[in-house]
């Protein structure tokens, strides 16, 4: 799938004249932006991301990171946290919000995780989903971090600078993932991560600095 875009913002922003499509402009800024971009969230196990993911949802990864630096130190893999008291873990992880909720979700999946997967995290999107508090989103970031499978996680700050850029028009995570399946088709992960960074140091939900971004000619909602 092409977008086309115009002899303005062909000559704008890359003053050149010859026929780009809409995907590269996006891709060309924002690697520009962030080359080196990453999950921002602190892991050092396969484990550990999963419960990272999980915690973060309506939650910053700043805090996420300061919570799991505590709750990983006392918890070292999914063993020891599916055997922790349930207050415990809630006590730790109170402030990412939900915590009630968070916490029985990262026990119950400890506990499948020993149970059911011999301690290791699966490889199958199904059996991922199946733990508990794991939904597609969480489970995009898995597959796509631990096994280099090529999805995307659609995320607020995805879904967001989708339909901004007029790569989706839809409310939905799971339209929004179809549409980027399309458009871009490969490299979907380093995608994935400068989305995430552009979406949250950029093009914010509020007060997006609209005036300092190369993509305003073609973002619907600078036009808007």
């Amino acid at each position: 799938m092409l977008f086309l875009i115009d002899k303005n913002l062909r000559k704008a922003i890359l003053q050149r004249g010859e026929f780009v499509d809409k995907q590269n402009i996006i891709v060309e800024y924002l690697t520009k932006l962030f080359p080196d971009a990453v999950c921002e969230l602190n892991f050092s196990s396969p484990f550990e991301l999963l419960i990272a993911v999980v915690l973060s949802a309506q939650c910053t990864d700043k805090r996420v990171n300061d919570v799991t630096k505590v709750l990983f130190a006392k918890y070292k893999n999914a063993q020891e946290l599916a055997n922790a008291k349930l207050q415990d873990v809630e006590e730790i992880i109170k402030p990412c919000g939900l915590y009630k909720n968070k916490a029985k979700h990262i026990v119950s999946a400890s506990k499948d995780i020993c149970e059911k997967f011999g301690g290791d995290i699966p490889k199958q999107r199904e059996q991922i989903e199946s733990l508990a508090g794991v939904g597609r989103k969480t489970a995009n970031v898995v597959l796509s971090n631990l096994y280099n499978e090529n999805v995307i996680a659609v995320d607020t700050h995805v879904l967001r600078v989708s339909n901004r850029l007029g790569l989706a028009n839809t409310k939905s995570p799971l339209v929004c993932e179809k549409s980027l399946n399309k458009v871009f088709a490969k490299n979907l992960k380093q995608l994935h991560h400068r989305m995430v960074l552009f979406g949250r140091y950029y093009c914010k939900a509020k007060n997006p600095k609209c005036s300092d971004c190369e993509l305003k000619t073609i973002c619907k909602y600078y036009k808007g």
